[in-house]
Order: structure tokens, then C-alpha cells, then sequence
């Protein structure tokens, strides 16, 4: 009896591919994997651009993650938001080769692209979901726009020269009012990102939590907030005061907003799920992102050493 044919194993491959770069580097991904026996997908415009053989091609975007089993994204963290948009509908884990400047959520730098191949043909890596927010924006009872975020969600003034007046609500109690540039609404992935430039804090990704982070805020109290993950935000622009507003998730999805809309926050239904190639801890991702001081810590050695004389005393 002659078995059937496995399914061949597909990777999505998301480049971007206005970076000479991100070009060189897509052709050694695709040819490093198409070694290995995977069949290599792009989207249709990337396609055009990389000029590769063989490949399979996603003319459906929406489409594009169906039935493979990891999206690897050689850019920054633009690009890697922009996959997080293809994989979220089929669950598909994304894996981050970083070609950007910080690219915190990339898992790889450039120089490790044959080690991630490697990762990736022998299934070694692990699958971590990210919280994500829903956001809608209402005006006059009627629900004008919906979308999501993985980083975070900001209502922003919509013109320079003028400030937005905004009533801040948490699970439907008033917190306060601020004459603002704006407010950022953040998940823990997010908080090294716009939240963090604003002056938010770092949050692990394990801590579920929703971040809330006043911009250039004229009052007395706003700091930034650490609500709950099951907490609702509702942000109001104040209709007296007759400044539009804008609001953009993950600086990818835009709506402009009018005096008296209401935008709503909450934790969302569908999580983003990232590959991790290796074990690193948070704080050691933190050190190598940001370049953070720690020449001469010697916590290591220090907890060494106390492991090993409990274990002298103990025997």
C-alpha cells in the first residue's frame, strides 16, 4: 500500500523590500530554505520585487497565512506589525529577523539568519500569544470605526496648533480630564514602543495589564496608569471644546475623529503569537535593545557562589 504525499511545509516570508538589504537578505532566506524543503510563500507585490524561484505566491493577502506554519519578517518592527495583520486571523506564529534599528519585537539580528533557517527546519522554536486591545470609536450612539492593536492604540490632536480636551473613564467611572496632545493606550508589548517615548513604564510581557499614558498633558495628575487586563478604557473628546482628534492603531489603522466621539479600550478576543527561536529573559533583552549600563554586575558570580555553599552545608 503507497502512503499519500505529505502536505509540504510552508513559510511566509515578509520582506520590506524597499531596503537593498531586506532584498539580499530575503534571496539567502529563500534559498537557505528551499534547500531545507520548504516551500517559500510571498505576497504578490514582494514577489515582483524579489524576482525568486520557486516560490508560491498569496494574491489574497487576507488569505496569505493560511496553511503555513510560521511567518518569518526580515525588517523592524514596522514590518513585523504589518505581518502580525496577515497571521492574527489564522493564528499563525510570527518570527522576527530585525533588518530596523531597535526591532524589540524582532526575535533575530541579520547575523543570525542561518541559525534561525536552522530553527525553524527542525520545529525548535517556541510559540508565546500576546495580548492584543479592540478598539471602537462611537459618535452620536453610532459606532463609526473598529480595529485592534498589538502595541497600542493613541488618540492624538489632528492639528498642530491646537490641543484635544479629553475626559478619561476607567470600566465606566470618571478619572480625570486633561487639556492634552493626546493619550496612548498600551498592551506590556507595547510599552517599549510610543509608551515608552511618552514616558511610560516597561512592562514584562508576562504582566497582563493595559497601559494608559497621557501625552504633554496640562495637569497636576497624569502620570501614567497600569489598569487591569479585564478593565475598560473609554476616552471622550470633549465636544465644548471643539477639537478634532485622531486616532492610530499601531501606526498602521487611522480614523479621524470629531469633538464628542468616544473611543473605547479593552483587552482583545484574538491574541498575536510570536516565535521565540531562544530562551533569553526579558532583562537581557532589555540590555542588548537599549545598550543599558551593567559592566561590572557580579550577580551571576554572587548567586553561584551562594548556591554552591548551600550545597557544601547541606552536605
Amino acid at each position: 500500500m503507497v502512503e499519500p504525499a505529505s502536505e509540504p511545509r510552508r513559510v511566509l516570508v515578509v520582506t520590506h523590500t524597499g531596503r537593498d538589504q531586506a532584498v539580499e537578505v530575503a534571496r539567502e532566506a529563500h534559498r537557505l530554505l528551499t534547500d531545507a524543503g520548504l516551500v517559500v510563500r510571498l505576497l504578490t507585490e514582494e514577489a515582483e520585487a524579489l524576482k525568486l524561484d520557486p516560490v508560491e505566491i498569496a494574491d489574497d493577502p487576507e488569505k496569505a497565512a493560511q496553511d503555513v506554519e510560521l511567518i518569518i519578517v526580515l525588517g523592524g518592527d514596522g514590518s513585523i506589525l504589518r505581518a502580525a495583520e496577515l497571521a492574527r486571523p489564522h493564528a499563525t506564529p510570527v518570527l522576527g529577523v530585525n533588518l530596523g534599528h531597535v526591532g524589540f519585537l524582532a526575535e533575530a539580528e541579520r547575523d543570525d539568519l542561518g541559525r534561525i533557517v536552522e530553527v525553524v527546519v527542525d520545529r525548535s522554536y517556541t510559540v508565546e500569544e500576546r495580548m492584543t486591545l479592540a478598539v471602537d470609536v462611537w459618535h452620536d450612539g453610532e459606532r463609526i470605526f473598529d480595529t485592534w492593536a498589538l502595541n497600542e492604540a493613541s488618540v492624538e490632536k489632528a492639528a498642530r496648533e491646537k490641543m484635544l480636551e479629553v475626559m478619561v473613564e476607567v470600566d465606566g467611572h470618571a478619572l480625570s480630564r486633561w487639556g492634552c496632545d493626546g493619550v496612548v493606550v498600551a498592551t506590556p508589548t507595547g510599552s517599549t514602543a510610543y509608551a515608552f517615548s511618552a514616558g511610560g513604564p516597561i512592562v514584562w510581557p508576562e504582566v497582563e495589564a493595559i497601559l494608559l499614558v497621557p501625552l504633554s498633558a496640562h495637569a497636576l495628575f497624569s502620570r501614567p496608569i497600569v489598569v487591569a487586563p479585564t478593565s475598560e478604557l473609554s476616552i471622550e473628546l470633549v465636544a465644548a471644546w471643539h477639537g478634532r482628534g485622531v486616532v492610530w492603531c499601531d501606526g498602521r489603522r487611522m480614523v479621524e475623529v470629531p469633538p464628542g466621539a468616544r473611543i473605547n479600550v479593552r483587552r482583545g478576543k484574538t491574541p498575536v503569537r510570536l516565535a521565540r527561536a531562544h530562551e533569553a529573559s526579558f532583562t537581557d533583552r532589555l540590555v542588548a535593545k537599549f545598550d543599558l549600563p551593567v559592566l561590572g554586575w557580579r550577580g551571576a558570580a554572587e548567586l553561584n557562589h551562594r548556591r554552591n555553599r548551600s550545597a557544601q552545608e547541606e552536605t
